[in-house]
């Protein structure tokens, strides 16, 4: 009896860490509307932006992409449709959501669904439907409608997720955006090999957070009459006056153009017309100045990766105000020393202005 008590007790110790981890979980990212439906069925979105590329180059890559993270799966996963007149694409995958391994056990589940592109100049959609779950070597099967949506994985008050049903709501709202993230990376890098091979972090939810704008550092502007380029020495980001935009003096403009909680600030990094990285200030940001200079402040959340702003010498600052698909402030930024950031809390970035356009 001591010893069946003893084995209780160590069995709780271990369990313990998890329990309370579960407990002080956000679970805000796979609340109410983490999973989209369009005329009562499940379909992930996510629209790009990427200015200056055009439907054929869009087309390659993401047919690249598409090939690469299908046969990864190592199964019967392929492109199924392809129309490049149109610029659709269609694959069919299969492959395994892992909710938890140790070295006692396995709990996992198989999924299938089906990836629709439509690509057209300097934009793209992507679209994750027809999502299917076979668990328990397929002597269980539900569809996505019936199992991970707002009706049956969330409380009536919709503040929680249903104990048995949460660990299917938060692996499939991951799902969605691990395609959503590879895609990104393949429209940004200089070739889109090797993206799918590569562990990622962890990073927020990206399906439900408005467009993807990916934006090379030298755009192609078919029409001249439409758009001008603005060049410099001094920098090596470049920064494209569109239609629609003028340049102002940075120390002009208006302490207002950034309204922290009223839009999102977006990072971008890289000298490679398509090899950039790009991420959203997740705690937004604002204008000010230093010594007499202006400047603007980005301000990373805890959890984001910031290596790459770490590394960075000159960046650039979009904003876009709640609802809109394209920024109203570009800012070309040459990165001054910043405040080191206490474990656990905010990183905050200092960017001297060196251009700004408005719209």
């Amino acid at each position: 009896m001591k010893k069946l008590t003893h084995l209780l007790f160590l069995l709780f110790c271990f369990c313990l860490p998890t329990l309370l981890h579960a407990q002080n979980r956000d679970d805000s990212k796979y609340l109410a509307g983490a999973v989209p439906e369009v005329d009562g069925k499940v379909v992930f979105s996510k629209e790009f932006s990427i200015p200056g590329m055009s439907q054929d180059e869009i087309y390659e890559r993401t047919s690249q992409w598409m090939d690469k993270r299908l046969k990864k799966n190592r199964n019967n996963s392929r492109i199924v449709f392809t129309d490049k007149a149109k610029g659709q694409i269609v694959g069919s995958g299969e492959e395994w959501i892992i909710f938890s391994s140790s070295a006692l056990s396995l709990d996992r589940t198989k999924v299938s669904y089906q990836l629709t592109v439509n690509c057209q100049p300097e934009k793209s959609m992507l679209k994750i439907e027809k999502i299917r779950f076979s668990y328990r070597e397929g002597k269980e099967k539900y569809t996505a409608e019936e199992w991970v949506t707002d009706k049956y994985a969330l409380n009536k008050a919709k503040t929680k997720l249903i104990r048995g049903l949460a660990k299917w709501r938060r692996k499939t709202v991951d799902f969605a955006d691990s395609f959503a993230q590879e895609m990104a990376e393949a429209l940004s890098a200089s070739t889109a090999q090797n993206l799918t091979e590569e562990k990622k972090e962890e990073q927020k939810a990206v399906t439900n957070s408005g467009p993807i704008v990916i934006t090379p550092k030298k755009q192609v502007i078919a029409d001249a009459t439409q758009a001008t380029r603005v060049t410099s020495t001094e920098q090596t980001q470049t920064t494209v006056a569109v239609a629609g935009y003028k340049q102002v003096p940075p120390q002009d403009l208006s302490s207002d153009a950034i309204q922290t909680g009223n839009g999102k600030l977006v990072i971008v990094i890289g000298d490679d017309p398509f090899n950039v990285t790009m991420m959203t200030a997740n705690s937004g940001g604002s204008l000010g100045k230093v010594n007499g200079k202006p400047v603007v402040f980005s301000i990373l959340s805890s959890d984001q990766p910031y290596e790459q702003m770490e590394k960075a010498e000159n960046y650039i600052i979009r904003f876009y105000p709640i609802g809109h698909t394209e920024p109203t402030l570009i800012l070309e930024c040459k990165k001054l020393p910043s405040p080191a950031a206490m474990e656990g809390m905010p990183r905050t970035y200092v960017g001297e202005i060196i251009k700004a356009m408005v719209k």
